[in-house]
């Protein structure tokens, strides 16, 4: 890995640092569900910004110019997803840019690539993901939802949970079983089509923290079009997996984790409600949140190793699983951390009155939850470091 800018990295820092100082006002995410969901409200208001990005082609800069990036280097857009980290900001890509998109360039035809990816960059068409099901969540390769070829068409039938932002979404990718004779990892495509097609039916669902963030999705004789199965027919298990890959790379994650951290210990400065509480005072909590900074500068590192993979072209695989496992997992240990700050005041909590510390502390703690769920719980992260990354025999 190389931890160093080369003259022209340093140059394209220090130009993303000047556009954030000038447009950077332009967003400020939203919390909860409401910026991951990429509501019309949401996506009105970060219009300017997402302009600005546009126009330099920064909302995907390492992808082709032909396709509306910016052609640079993956080492690039790191620094320009860590920039925005920083800062508190998005490049409010969302699931198209960050997963599908990618992935399109790899195994989509041209005519689906003329298709989707102008309007990934442009915002026009909002994506969400069908992977897990009521019955398939860990062991996803079971899913049952079918795709039946009639003609130049499938006719899916079946549902799907946890389908985050699907409120929202204009077209959704998904995973339906077109060979139900076959091996479980075998006989499965990947499918695309609009959310408004006749027979989808989205149904909301409230977590913990009282967000809707996620749903559940029903598809009853849905007829979607032989040409938007993205890969070969059967096939669609291995092109999940590189979309799976690049979801769990993470690159600003880890440097969002510690402007998190940075947050808190501002506010045990300045709050004092904070200050007041037994948790600032102790020496323990003082330990406790060494301890995560350490966790956080370990993140980062796994964040250069993502993208130092990227940049020789390859895709990471059990990398991505260490850096999703150890991330997902530090973000609970934070979430606790800020919890133990507050003591006994970080547990009041009210979901529709979250503008003082307390109320924000009880939610971050109870959405911390989920994190270690979504995108491959940690035991199938362990599972894939274990197997790819260790060589260890299947259990």
């Amino acid at each position: 890995m190389d931890w160093d800018d080369n003259a022209q990295e340093s140059e394209f820092r220090a130009q993303v640092r000047t556009f954030i100082a000038e447009h950077g006002a332009k967003q400020r995410a939203g919390d909860g569900e409401e910026s991951f969901g990429n509501s019309p409200e949401v996506r009105a208001r970060t219009k300017p910004w997402r302009d600005a990005l546009v126009a330099n082609g920064w909302i995907a800069p390492a992808w082709p110019k032909s396709y509306g990036g910016a052609g640079m280097s993956p080492k690039e857009q790191f620094i320009l997803n860590e920039e925005l980290a920083e800062n508190g900001l998005s490049n409010v890509g969302g699931f198209g840019v960050m997963m599908l998109g990618p992935t399109l360039m790899i195994h989509g035809d041209e005519e689906q690539k003329a298709e989707h990816l102008g309007k990934i960059l442009a915002g026009e068409v909002v994506w969400a993901q069908g992977w897990s099901e009521p019955s398939a969540g860990s062991d996803l390769a079971s899913l049952q939802t079918r795709a039946k070829r009639d003609g130049d068409e499938y006719v899916v039938n079946g549902q799907k949970i946890w389908t985050s932002g699907a409120q929202h979404a204009d077209w959704i990718y998904m995973l339906a079983r077109t060979d139900p004779d076959a091996p479980k990892h075998r006989g499965i495509s990947l499918l695309m089509f609009s959310m408004r097609t006749p027979g989808v039916d989205v149904r909301p669902l409230i977590n913990m923290a009282d967000q809707h963030g996620f749903n559940e999705v029903f598809f009853e004789d849905v007829r979607v079009p032989v040409k938007n199965r993205l890969g070969e027919e059967n096939r669609g298990w291995y092109v999940g997996m590189t979309l799976t890959d690049y979801e769990r790379s993470g690159i600003g994650s880890a440097v969002g984790t510690q402007r998190r951290l940075k947050q808190l210990l501002d506010v045990s400065r300045t709050d004092p409600q904070a200050k007041q509480a037994e948790g600032t005072r102790s020496k323990s909590w003082r330990l406790y949140f060494a301890d995560r900074w350490i966790e956080a500068e370990i993140a980062r590192l796994f964040s250069y190793l993502n993208i130092s993979i990227q940049a020789r072209n390859l895709v990471p695989n059990y990398e991505a699983s260490m850096s999703k496992l150890y991330t997902t997992e530090l973000g609970q240990r934070i979430a606790h951390t800020a919890l133990k700050m507050y003591g006994l005041q970080g547990m009041a909590w009210d979901a529709k009155r979250p503008e003082n510390g307390r109320g924000r502390v009880a939610t971050g703690y109870l959405s911390a939850v989920s994190s270690t769920i979504a995108g491959g719980t940690s035991e199938i992260q362990r599972g894939i470091i274990a197997t790819r990354g260790l060589g260890l025999p299947r259990g």
